[in-house]
């Protein structure tokens, strides 16, 4: 009998101590991020035409004195400088630090970059490709602070989370498969142009989209999307575009009349490239079957009460890329050569040596827990295992996963694809051992709990 009242005493104990100690609030901000015309896109493709407004879009989350915001622009990178500098510009704006904002881009390709560590590298180089103006940067963290600060405002009480997930079909495809001689192929984000590309398997994938909810009784206030692909179908045309994700995305938030903020997951060897050959139709089949997943995940969202939010942060030291000195020497060449593609000025050469210069900085990941609910905020461009990876130390919780935080690192590879090659490691300014320092990273954002240490799982 003493056994028996001890441990319902035990379990409501636990059951008190989840609950939030004060209320919990939302709100949601959305501010325009479009260059004006003129001004770059990547790689220094000059903006010509707007077909979808670029936005930033973001979640406040509030816990009595304790505030958190999530925050993704449709923007192909932010890194280095620019992370730091927009997380600066929304903690002061919404009254918490620097520490408890995680910026993301969606990673759309008809969209800017932004880094200005690598700005200043390009300012001193000969005849420098262009980049993003300071003026418009400038004016767009005004425009940033003003949004988030305003919605600071109508923050409004939760009560209720809700979890939800629905497959995507025939959206996403792996980039790196095998031909059947055993060489290692690339199936870009166009691959279907190639109809052996369109052909090949599919891959190794995470078909589920994954849904969170924030709502007070029956009412739904914030939406939080999760998937993770590359959200490209073209670039380098002149065009702004968030592209088939982003219109979905408004398309949604019109019908349904509630905020709808979506996260890139790890996506860096995902693709739509078996299903995309750069065709009106296409895109119009991407953005239907991707509509159509949003929705069914809303219809499978359960609820639950809200429980306190736990905020955990980590800061990782990535490993350089073992040719670091030749690669240093390389992007310090290509940089200064006038004579070479302005996208390989940018890419391997301003933005790497950026990425080099601040390596006394940490890389910055976070994690946000509401009960069984987890979100886990990752820099640079994962491949799709670290997500996998993450689901599965906590196989029994919901567990999000947002990539493409602050892409100063690039590409981050498992050591067996920097051993096979590939793209994706070629484009990488981290090297071996990367993989096991995410990996520490992820364990620690996912199983430290109020100072104890769960025993981790199998790398699997």
């Amino acid at each position: 009998m003493n056994f028996t009242l001890l441990s319902v005493f035990s379990t409501l104990l636990l059951i008190a101590s989840s609950l939030p100690a004060a209320p919990l609030r939302v709100a949601a901000f959305s501010c325009d991020a479009t260059p004006p015309l003129g001004e770059p896109l990547i790689w220094a493709t000059n903006l010509e035409q707007v077909v979808t407004p670029l936005l930033a879009k973001g979640v406040i989350l509030e816990e009595g004195s304790n505030r958190y915001v999530l925050c993704a622009f449709d923007w192909c990178l932010i890194c280095n400088e620019s992370d730091l500098s927009f997380r600066r510009i929304l903690a002061g704006a919404v009254g918490t630090t620097l520490s408890r904002v995680s910026v993301h881009s969606v990673h759309q390709h008809a969209a800017p970059y932004a880094d200005e560590s690598a700005h200043r590298l390009l300012d001193a180089a000969p005849q420098p490709p262009a980049h993003l103006s300071a003026s418009f940067l400038e004016q767009l963290g005004s425009r940033l602070a003003v949004a988030a600060s305003e919605a600071v405002k109508h923050l409004e009480v939760f009560d209720r989370v809700g979890t939800g997930q629905a497959r995507v079909n025939r959206v996403a495809s792996a980039r790196r498969i095998q031909a059947a001689d055993g060489r290692l192929l690339t199936r870009y984000s166009n691959g279907a142009t190639d109809p052996a590309m369109a052909r090949a398997p599919e891959g190794e994938i995470d078909p589920m989209l994954k849904t969170i909810t924030f709502a007070r009784a029956h009412k739904p206030l914030v939406r939080l999307h999760f998937y993770a692909t590359h959200p490209q179908t073209f670039c380098c045309d002149g065009r702004a575009s968030a592209d088939f994700i982003g219109e979905a995305r408004e398309d949604l938030q019109k019908a349904e009349g509630v905020p709808q903020i979506y996260f890139t997951g790890c996506a860096g060897d995902v693709t739509v490239g078996k299903y995309n050959d750069g065709s009106v139709a296409a895109y119009v089949g991407l953005k239907e079957r991707f509509s159509g997943a949003l929705k069914a995940a809303i219809v499978a969202t359960r609820f639950e009460p809200a429980r306190t939010i736990s905020w955990r942060t980590d800061s990782i030291a990535f490993p350089l890329r073992e040719d670091k000195g030749r690669v240093s020497a390389e992007s310090q060449a290509w940089l200064n050569d006038s004579k070479q593609p302005d996208a390989l000025r940018v890419y391997k050469g301003a933005l790497r040596l950026a990425f080099i210069e601040r390596l006394a900085r940490p890389v910055d990941a976070s994690s946000l827990e509401l009960g069984h609910v987890w979100i886990v905020n990752l820099p640079g461009e994962p491949m799709l295992m670290f997500q996998k990876f993450a689901q599965n130390l906590r196989a029994k919780d919901f567990v999000a996963v947002a990539g493409y935080g602050d892409c100063g690192p690039a590409y981050l590879c498992t050591d067996q694809a920097i051993a096979e090659g590939g793209y994706e490691p070629s484009a990488s300014n981290v090297g071996r051992g990367s993989e096991q320092a995410l990996r520490a990273s992820i364990q620690k954002l996912l199983l430290q709990v109020s100072g104890a240490r769960m025993k981790p799982k199998a790398w699997n």
